[in-house]
């Protein structure tokens, strides 16, 4: 039989079956459970991405280490580089300076003490000095470029660390060119300095030669180029003390030949050549003596009628020197005995410089005695020697006097 009514799901129930629940009463449950596995996909995945993470940290680190050591030895020697180039511009300055000083050596020199002095040699110095000088700032205005920041990405650190050892070549290149070429400027610096030496103490040199060819010159301003003479020194640098030194040198011998040039127009008339052989005379008497003359109609009260005057002034201090003043008559009479006798007393005078403790010089009796005993001495026996005006001296002085050359 049926009752007309559906299950609520719309099926029919099978007849001549029971159904039988679940679950029994008072019966133990029995679970299956199927325990589950993670897709192979998965895991492979994982696996994967641990060993790309363990690959790329490798990668990094090795990236940085080598990063690190290209610019530990980029930075090393780039330092070295910067050093070199430091050296090689103070060596530039020291070579432009003494290029300096060496053109205006050249300029000081007037052409009239240098006769004969060769400037060829300085004058190829300093064109080398230039030359050096350019290819030095040449490599002085390379810069190295500065340590950047350090890259973060290992491809960007691989890149940059390749980057540092191309310049780190291109640095040590260039310190192996600063470090050639600064031997190279002090070589150019030392020749100049060299040709100058020559030319400074050949000019220094020239001086007594130079005196000789101007004795008529004033002895002040032979004076002050023999003082001028003395201040040079071999060099040892060339900067503007020496330059001021050859300067002052150059303007005291073209002084002296302005003085020379003077005193000969002075001098110069029909007793030219008189005046110069007695001057010649009393020099050749007093060896070491710097002497000076000056000439004039009458001197000390006599020259006219016959008569013959002379008038010595000397300094005590050095250098040894005298002025000589001879009347015009001296000459006029020249070579007489009594001329000579005359200018041997004076010349007494004169040199007097030279033995001031052979003597006693505190009266002016004395000194005329001891310039009469010096002109006996020297064999001038004519009484112009001083014996007719001041009477004949003291055999001591005579002796004394001996010994004064």
């Amino acid at each position: 039989m049926s009752d007309g009514n559906r299950p609520p799901n719309g099926l029919a129930p099978l007849n001549g079956h029971h159904h039988l629940p679940f679950r029994f009463s008072g019966g133990t449950e029995a679970v299956v459970r199927r325990r589950r596995s993670a897709p192979k996909a998965l895991v492979f995945g994982i696996v994967g991405a641990a060993l790309a993470v363990g690959a790329f940290t490798t990668v990094h680190i090795g990236a940085n280490l080598r990063f690190d050591d290209a610019a530990d030895s980029y930075q090393a020697i780039r330092t070295d580089t910067i050093s070199a180039r430091t050296a090689l511009d103070s060596g530039v300055d020291g070579l432009t300076a003494t290029t300096t000083s060496a053109d205006q050596l050249l300029a000081a020199d007037t052409g009239v003490l240098m006769d004969g002095i060769p400037l060829d040699d300085l004058t190829t110095a300093i064109a080398d000095a230039k030359d050096e000088t350019a290819t030095a700032q040449e490599l002085t205005a390379q810069d190295p470029p500065r340590l950047g920041e350090k890259p973060g990405w290992f491809w960007e650190l691989f890149g940059t660390a390749d980057l540092l050892d191309a310049q780190a070549d291109d640095a040590d290149a260039l310190r192996t060119d600063l470090d050639a070429q600064l031997p190279v400027v002090e070589q150019a610096d030392a020749a100049m300095v060299d040709a100058a030496s020559t030319i400074v103490t050949g000019a220094a040199a020239a001086v007594p030669a130079f005196e000789a060819a101007h004795l008529s010159a004033k002895n002040l301003d032979i004076i002050s180029m023999r003082t001028a003479a003395e201040d040079i020194a071999p060099l040892t640098t060339l900067d503007e003390d020496a330059v001021a030194r050859f300067t002052a040198l150059q303007a005291s011998a073209a002084q002296v030949v302005v003085s020379q040039d003077a005193e000969m127009a002075e001098k110069a008339g029909p007793l030219l050549g008189a005046r110069l052989e007695i001057e010649a005379f009393a020099r050749s008497l007093a060896p070491g003596v710097l002497l000076e003359f000056d000439w004039a109609p009458i001197v000390n009260g006599a020259g006219d009628n016959g008569s013959m005057g002379g008038y010595t002034t000397w300094w005590w201090d050095e250098p040894d020197r005298s002025v000589i003043l001879l009347s015009n008559s001296v000459a006029e009479q020249w070579p007489a005995d009594r001329s000579k006798a005359l200018v041997a007393h004076e010349v007494g005078h004169a040199i007097s410089v030279k033995c001031e403790d052979m003597y006693d010089s505190s009266t002016q009796d004395s000194i005329e005695k001891w310039a009469t005993a010096w002109a006996i001495s020297m064999g001038f026996s004519d009484d112009a020697n001083g014996v007719w005006a001041y009477g004949y001296p003291p055999e001591s002085y005579i002796a004394a006097a001996a010994g004064c050359r």
